[in-house]
């Protein structure tokens, strides 16, 4: 089966069900000389001069990335972006298309080359404030029973195929239909999705009763309120198919007697309006949002926390949601991670998915199947889930023609929407595209399972309480369990913010404390020797200023407390339960926490304290300039907090923040001072904060923005009028080149059922399921699990179950007496999902057969 053609298939399959490069080029020896003629023979011969033979020179490895720069354009236009592509003016689109004609036209290409995704996702999003605004118009979307039963109002099997032109599967629920938790909750994912699924004069009913009830009146086919029409506003983003789904929603909402006040915007227009706006203005009453999950996520417990929840985001929007106390318990329960086994697991699960139905803060649309247009000599290592643009490992991978040196030049539908700081800048994966690739990290995803590898991290020790569902996979990290796990007095497990020192275990109320989970990291042993973009060398005052920030931010007694980070604060010292260096260099340091994962890998990844903040890498002497303009109240690291002091949202690359960085950094180039000096004073030197001071003074002298990181490219150049952005090659980068080249292909299961195509009611009857990989076997070891479940001719759910390993590549299914016994004489559908260790993107197939008597 064609690529194209069996990532679709599987899409929608697992709708039902649930949802490298080439080596690098050696250097030739040099070629010899061709030796010199002997002259003719005299009465004495003379021998002939010997040409001397150059020695083969020892091929020096490649250093950091392939290409010298990459430069970013924006481009909104795909079809456009496809041509420019074919012309060779662009090497590669960093957006995911769904465009079926224009997928069509890209494989038809010779030129052209493509690579796909399926972690990208739409939703509509309501503003739940009410029920009447500020202005006393009236929002529907306050009520709860309004917003369930919008589900009911979307044909989602419509989007998919007439929009999307089958490029994706219809989604319902807040689990990916593609990502292993969907699999694993499979039956009740299938049973909600019969329930909700589209029947409009069922919307209709409900929402005419709740719009009764809040004092609106049906008038000429219209809604009113206090003699007003019901206006909704709805916020539709114009970039991609988005826009289309914005019409098809306002069509339905209009034909149930709403007024609908369509507003087209871009991702910079749309951003105040719906994220960051106060609810109660009411600027929005719906918005088309859209997502992309930036690895493949295999525990999704937090999804519900995230998405309903006023924990989720600090923004005004999330601010305002109101879960019902028992989804919102469960969901913090899940976030935490408050169970101890696998089946307490799912039943939380369960139950978050049938409230978060309920409660319906936002209604899910589709999962999208994205084709990711490239130049063929375009070699990039791409993400299954986000596809290029959201793989981590494209810096370290993109290359032209698979030989070192030259260009890249990148389109992106939209470039910098927002400005750019490590703590709470830019969250948009226009701009985190181009900051990944300037920063360094601890660890590093996988593009195809989702678990992480080491970076700058060497290796990890993950011990375990006793009875908690956790288990590891690569080798990189040692899994134990122990029955308790004691925190050392010595560790710190909070923070003084006037005496701006930490507060160990031993020093609080209860000195005797306990923790689920402790990890040892350990960093790579040259990790000092690394070196900052201007020059300046990595310390351990970088990861302690990381440490202090994430107490110091949320406390109120604190010079730059921020409300908006307090939230998530919250949810942090909820597990979190110490720090300890146990070595300075090499760095060790152990994290104490009652928070556990699955994997031991996402458990060590959790726990990494590498300067990586939420928006991009940081070092403490960059830190300190944002830090001391906000002590300053110039400006503000989050845009809540700027909008409250009415001052700057900070940024490091362009616009007014530039001038006041400027202004404190000649203060700190004549008179050094390190910040939180009681603390990072004993980390920090004199000697260092003089020298940074002054490279990051230079260093602005030099490229006019105060972005530094350590990452494999540098930014050379931001032109924000222009919407260019040029990244170039960091010399000092310590890795090869071919670190990550190992990342080819995913080996993506693909499956044949066979079995009888009629079944006698109260007989056994036996089905064979076939898992292989380009032709060949897939091992047992290397599957996770595969489940099956039949649908009885009614399409409800009748039986549930696991298949049976019989050899490499062959499992089987067997339905007993008892089970065909329960399906009426019909057709029935069996559906099979392969969940693979190595690609955690589940596989899926269907099998007809009719039953009789």
């Amino acid at each position: 089966m064609k690529k194209a053609t069996f990532v679709v298939a599987v899409l929608v399959v697992i709708a039902l069900l649930m949802a490298c490069a080439p080596a690098p080029t050696p250097v030739p020896p040099t070629k010899a000389p061709e030796p010199t003629k002997p002259p003719a023979p005299t009465a004495t011969p003379v021998p002939p001069t010997a040409t001397p033979v150059p020695p083969t020179p020892t091929p020096v490895p490649l250093k950091g990335a392939w290409v010298d720069e990459v430069v970013f354009f924006e481009e909104k236009d795909s079809a456009k972006a496809v041509s420019m592509l074919e012309a060779g003016e662009m090497h590669t689109f960093f957006w995911g298309s769904t465009d079926a004609k224009l997928f069509a036209k890209v494989k038809d290409s010779k030129a052209l080359r493509y690579d796909m995704s399926y972690g990208s996702y739409n939703e509509i999003t309501f503003n739940t404030y009410g029920p009447t605004l500020k202005d006393g118009r009236l929002n529907p979307f306050s009520v709860p029973a309004v917003r369930e039963a919008m589900n009911w109002l979307v044909d989602r099997n419509y989007i998919v195929k007439e929009i999307f032109g089958g490029l994706g599967a219809p989604r319902y629920l807040a689990l990916n239909t593609v990502f292993p938790d969907y699999a694993r909750l499979a039956d009740v994912a299938k049973a909600l999705e019969l329930k909700y699924a589209y029947d409009a004069k069922k919307a209709k009913e409900v929402i005419d009763a709740e719009m009764k009830k809040l004092g609106a009146e049906l008038v000429g086919g219209k809604w009113q309120y206090k003699g007003a029409p019901v206006t909704l506003i709805f916020i539709i983003r114009t970039e991609d198919e988005r826009r289309a789904i914005g019409d098809y929603i306002s069509k339905q909402l209009e034909d149930i007697g709403f007024t609908v006040d369509r507003q087209y915007k871009t991702a910079a227009e749309a951003s105040p309006l719906w994220l960051l706006a106060d609810p109660a203005d009411g600027k929005m009453h719906l918005y088309t949002g859209g997502w992309i999950s930036t690895v493949i996520s295999r525990d999704q417990a937090g999804n519900f926390d995230f998405f309903y929840t006023p924990r989720g985001r600090p923004d005004p929007l999330w601010q305002a949601y109101k879960p019902a106390p028992e989804f919102d318990k469960i969901s913090e329960r899940l976030a935490k991670r408050e169970f101890t086994t696998v089946k307490e697991r799912q039943e939380l699960m369960a139950k978050a998915l049938e409230l978060s139905m309920k409660d319906s803060t936002r209604i899910w649309i589709n999962d999208r199947s994205s084709f990711w247009a490239s130049r063929a000599e375009l070699k990039v290592a791409s993400d299954l889930a986000a596809g290029i643009s959201g793989s981590w490992l494209w810096p370290h991978t993109i290359q032209i023609g698979g030989k070192p040196g030259g260009t890249a030049r990148v389109g992106s539908t939209s470039m910098l929407p927002d400005p750019w700081n490590p703590i709470a800048g830019s969250n948009w994966i226009f701009d985190m595209t181009i900051i990944r690739a300037t920063g360094d990290a601890g660890l590093l995803p996988d593009p195809y399972t989702g678990l992480y590898w080491p970076q700058r991290l060497q290796k990890a020790e993950v011990t375990v309480q006793e009875g908690l569902p956790v288990g590891k996979t690569l080798d990189w990290v040692t899994l134990k369990f122990e029955k308790t796990i004691t925190v050392p007095r010595d560790a710190w497990i909070d923070w003084d913010a006037e005496k701006q020192q930490f507060i160990t275990v031993g020093e609080t109320p209860t000195p005797t404390l306990t923790a689920r989970t402790k990890t040892v990291l350990t960093y790579d042993p040259n990790l000092f020797k690394t070196k900052w973009h201007d020059g300046s060398t990595m310390s351990i005052g970088d990861f302690v200023m990381g440490m202090i920030l994430t107490f110091d931010r949320a406390d109120p007694k604190s010079a730059i407390y921020d409300e908006a980070a307090a939230t998530a604060f919250r949810t942090f010292k909820g597990h979190f339960r110490g720090w300890k260096i146990v070595s300075r260099d090499p760095l060790v340091i152990e994290a104490y926490s009652d928070q556990f994962f699955p994997d031991a890998e996402l458990i060590a990844q959790a726990r990494d304290v590498y300067p990586y903040y939420a928006q991009g890498i940081g070092a403490w002497h960059t830190l300190a300039l944002g830090i001391q303009a906000e002590i300053n109240k110039e400006l503000a690291f989050s845009r809540a907090k700027a909008d409250k002091l009415k001052v700057e949202y900070m940024s490091y690359i362009a616009g007014p923040s530039l001038r006041t960085h400027e202004k404190n950094l000649a203060a700190l180039v004549a008179k050094p001072v390190i910040p939180y000096e009681k603390t990072l004073g004993t980390f920090i030197t004199a000697d260092e904060a003089k020298a940074r001071f002054t490279n990051l003074d230079k260093w602005f002298k030099e490229r006019g923005h105060f972005w530094v990181g350590n990452g494999v490219f540098y930014l050379h150049a931001v032109r924000p009028v222009e919407k260019i952005v040029t990244l170039r090659k960091f010399a000092d980068f310590p890795d090869n080149a071919d670190k990550w080249l190992r990342f080819a292909e995913p080996n993506i299961p693909v499956v044949a059922v066979s079995g009888p195509s009629r079944v006698t009611v109260g007989q056994k009857a036996d089905f064979s399921v076939k898992v292989t990989f380009k032709d060949k076997p897939y091992a047992m070891k290397d599957i996770d699990f595969i489940k099956f479940m039949v649908l009885d001719a009614k399409g409800d759910i009748a039986v549930v179950a696991d298949a049976t390993a019989v050899k490499d590549g062959e499992w089987s299914i067997s339905l007993t007496a008892d089970q065909t016994n329960k399906l009426a004489p019909g057709s029935n559908r069996l559906e099979v999902v392969v969940v693979s260790k190595l690609v955690a993107i589940p596989t899926a197939e269907s099998f007809s057969f009719v039953t009789v008597r």
